[in-house]
């Protein structure tokens, strides 16, 4: 049913206005199809890249889309199936950080949500990969996670938006450092050592 053009919309996050993000939250009358559809993450493999790179500045894990620097610089060379390891990693490892703070309690509504919202999330990635998409763009508002079909565990308590991003942020950083020094870094000896390590994966020498 369409509002009348006199009646305005409930603000979500009253007295702040984000990008013309937040109008208000949707009735939950009813629910459309899930968008999350795993039959379409096999068959159609995107890119993780959200636009923001820390690895053109040394990051051997970018900070913006959680892949290896490796990953990054060859994505364009990898099979399907290949991609779709790393993005299997990059999903459970989203799915362990963040449900130290969150249980979606309900993937259709988070998803309705957040397309009524506006905001762009990942499909690749199952729901608990979606929420650090809505706490960025929350900020420091205050939200009612139940509305988005979320239960906050205890350590989410008190915390802003903002501020659960940024923890789960740098547990996930933290998280897959550790699994790249693990599984991946190489020791170097010296500068020179590095140079020509470089060169050699390079194809130079």
């Amino acid at each position: 049913m369409a509002r009348h053009p006199g009646t305005a919309r409930p603000a979500l996050f009253p007295g702040i206005r984000l990008f013309s993000l937040f109008p208000g939250p949707r009735p939950f009358t009813r629910f459309p199809a899930y968008r999350y559809n795993p039959g379409m993450a096999k068959s159609r493999i995107g890119t993780p890249c959200i636009g923001v790179c820390s690895t053109v500045f040394g990051d051997s894990m970018c900070r913006g889309c959680r892949r290896f620097s490796h990953e990054v610089v060859d994505w364009n060379a990898y099979t399907d199936e290949q991609k779709r390891i790393v993005w299997r990693r990059l999903d459970e490892l989203l799915a362990l950080v963040v449900g130290n703070y969150f249980q979606v309690t309900h993937a259709a509504r988070l998803a309705e949500q957040l397309d009524y919202q506006n905001l762009r999330y990942q499909t690749q990635l199952s729901p608990p990969g979606w929420v650090p998409d809505l706490l960025k763009a929350a900020g420091r508002q205050r939200l009612d996670y139940h509305q988005f079909g979320l239960n906050p565990l205890p350590a989410a308590a008190g915390l802003t938006p903002r501020e659960l991003y940024d923890r789960i942020s740098a547990e996930c950083y933290a998280l897959g450092r550790a699994h790249y020094d693990r599984s991946f870094a190489r020791p170097v000896g010296t500068t020179g050592e590095l140079i020509l390590r470089a060169a050699q994966e390079k194809g130079l020498i």
